[in-house]
């Protein structure tokens, strides 16, 4: 099914609340259905000027676009191989990513439990490369199905050329952004449980508890509920910033100057993550308001719309938090949401 809207209102398709409009939404629910609507005349009017929506959890409309903004809606959930060890799963890029979890966690399969409640959709996820608590989702990851939009032929992509990295793929970079589009991902569980609990609190908070792929989920849903806002109250789209990894020799004369600056070891030789979070409550941001944007006191590393928010508050937040760890720490952070 093809749905093409005109001035199309953009306040149900991101978490921030934000009213904006998209020139063109068009929407499908099959490969075949995507094909049509890459074909549309209106769509063809805009089509340097074409942009990949799922639920809209990691974007920032800073105002109205004008271009097409294509919505996926591709469903299922599907075996393909099972093995004493593993399950492959195919899975639509329309799926709710949180869905998926809880879909491995009734059926006992491991591995995705550490990326319970982060919103957004599958096709999202495999662009974003998200993560948290130790995990990410190339972790999953056995390869990606995207329709090349050049040729119109599906083309599947293993996970190692899809070049991930922190909060990186190739799907976010031309010429791979314009000339690929989502339509499902493979995924590999597992059956035995693999347990990643050192990361932030997760070990401390499961103290007392039996240690299984349910209490597990439930845990890291716990937590996420405890420090993120619910972006249906005040919206927002997670973590606004990404986490800045530096030289080692850099971090070692931070700590010099403050001693319980945190880390996180990385895969590069000689760098070191350090929390964005951290920084930013350390400059003395923690609560800052602007407009109708504020930095949000439970985790610094959240901007909220308080109710009343212009796209351009949340810009100049962002801004003003970025120039203000630089000032204090010489490290600059960047944003992990897309600003449109």
């Amino acid at each position: 099914m093809v749905t093409i809207t005109l001035n199309a209102s953009l306040k149900e398709y991101n978490t921030f609340g934000l009213s904006a409009k998209a020139a063109v939404l068009a929407e499908y629910d099959n490969v075949e259905a995507l094909k049509l609507v890459l074909g549309n005349e209106l769509v063809q009017q805009h089509k340097d000027n074409i942009w990949c929506l799922g639920k809209g959890s990691n974007i920032l409309f800073s105002g109205d676009f004008n271009g097409v903004i294509l919505h996926g809606k591709i469903k299922g959930i599907e075996f393909i191989e099972d093995t004493e060890e593993k399950t492959l799963v195919k899975v639509g890029a329309g799926e709710t990513w949180d869905d998926v979890v809880e879909w491995a966690v009734q059926h006992n399969l491991y591995g995705a439990e550490n990326l319970s409640a982060i919103p957004g959709e599958v096709g999202a996820a495999a662009v974003q490369n998200i993560g948290a608590y130790g995990s990410e989702f190339c972790d999953l990851v056995v390869s990606v199905e995207a329709l090349n939009t050049k040729t119109l032929e599906i083309e599947n992509i293993p996970c190692a050329n899809c070049q991930y990295g922190y909060r990186e793929s190739i799907f976010k970079h031309q010429p791979f952004k314009s000339l690929y589009i989502v339509t499902s991902v493979v995924i590999e569980l597992k059956k035995n449980a693999e347990f990643k609990l050192e990361y932030g609190n997760v070990k401390t908070a499961l103290e007392g508890k039996e240690l299984n792929l349910r209490n597990v989920r439930e845990t890291i849903v716990s937590i996420r509920n405890n420090k993120l806002p619910d972006w249906k109250v005040s919206g927002n789209a997670g973590s606004f910033f990404k986490n800045p990894v530096i030289p080692i020799e850099k971090f070692e004369k931070l700590k010099n100057i403050y001693p319980t600056i945190p880390s996180y070891a990385v895969k590069q030789e000689g760098m070191v993550k350090v929390p964005a979070g951290w920084l930013i409550e350390q400059s003395g941001l923690k609560g800052f308001k602007h407009g109708g944007a504020q930095v949000y006191e439970k985790q610094c590393l959240v901007l909220i719309n308080t109710g009343n928010a212009l796209p351009s508050d949340i810009v100049e937040l962002s801004n003003i938090v970025i120039a203000k760890v630089k000032e204090q720490f010489d490290i600059e952070i960047s944003p992990e949401v897309n600003i449109l």
